[in-house]
């Protein structure tokens, strides 16, 4: 019986090289489709974008709606700031080169989720159309529903829920948005919650008229 040689020397190093033919192009082609990961988790995934002030209710709302969803029989991932910087962007600050780079890195584990079938909510600041953009075009203009939470500075600072605009007033944190950094309002969002206006509920009864029909197999 003829036995397979086990490589050597360069034939090793070719093998393992970053270079190699075997590693420059990813088997996309050979593995399962999106299409073929829906069908078996029975719904159709989509990326629902977040944004607004800190404090502005984001994350309480995409916690609600991840459970309303799951009660639908509907397979969710939430990614916001405490999940994403405490994990793979943990060696990040907080300078204009980190933040975008957070944004990227937040879009491009978010297009795994979404061709796994997977309905991913994402609940960031990210403060400016160009940042936002960005992570639209990597995941994808169709499957990207930006959703602008509203809600006013003053009933943001009033919350402050982690000290962070008191520490922000004070000069202790540098480049808050709000404070002294700017934030730009989405030019056309999906769909726009003022939550100083609507309760948990009626924001969540807003989302699910706008997903579940997209969402639904």
């Amino acid at each position: 019986m003829k036995q397979n040689k086990e490589p050597k020397g360069e034939e090793l190093s070719t093998l393992h090289s970053p270079l190699s033919t075997n590693h420059i192009y990813p088997i996309f082609d050979r593995m399962l489709a999106r299409e073929d990961k829906e069908e078996l988790l029975k719904q159709h995934s989509v990326m629902i974008w977040f944004t607004g002030l800190s404090g502005s209710g984001k994350s309480t709302i995409a916690i609600a709606l991840e459970r309303e969803l799951h009660k639908r029989g509907l397979l969710c991932r939430i990614l916001d700031g405490d999940n994403i910087r405490s994990g793979i962007n943990n060696n990040l600050g907080f300078s204009e080169a980190d933040r975008v780079e957070n944004i990227r890195r937040i879009a491009e584990v978010s297009k795994l989720f979404i061709d796994s079938g997977i309905i991913t909510i994402a609940a960031f600041i990210s403060p400016n159309n160009d940042i936002r953009e960005m992570a639209a075009n990597i995941i994808g203009q169709d499957d990207f529903l930006e959703i602008y939470v509203s809600t006013p500075l003053a009933e943001c600072e009033k919350r402050d829920v982690k000290g962070l605009y008191a520490k922000a007033r004070k000069g202790e944190i540098k480049n808050f948005t709000g404070i002294s950094a700017p934030f730009e309002a989405p030019l056309h969002p999906a769909l726009e919650l003022d939550t100083s206006k609507l309760s948990l509920e009626e924001s969540v009864n807003r989302l699910l008229e706008l997903i579940l029909p997209k969402v639904k197999r």
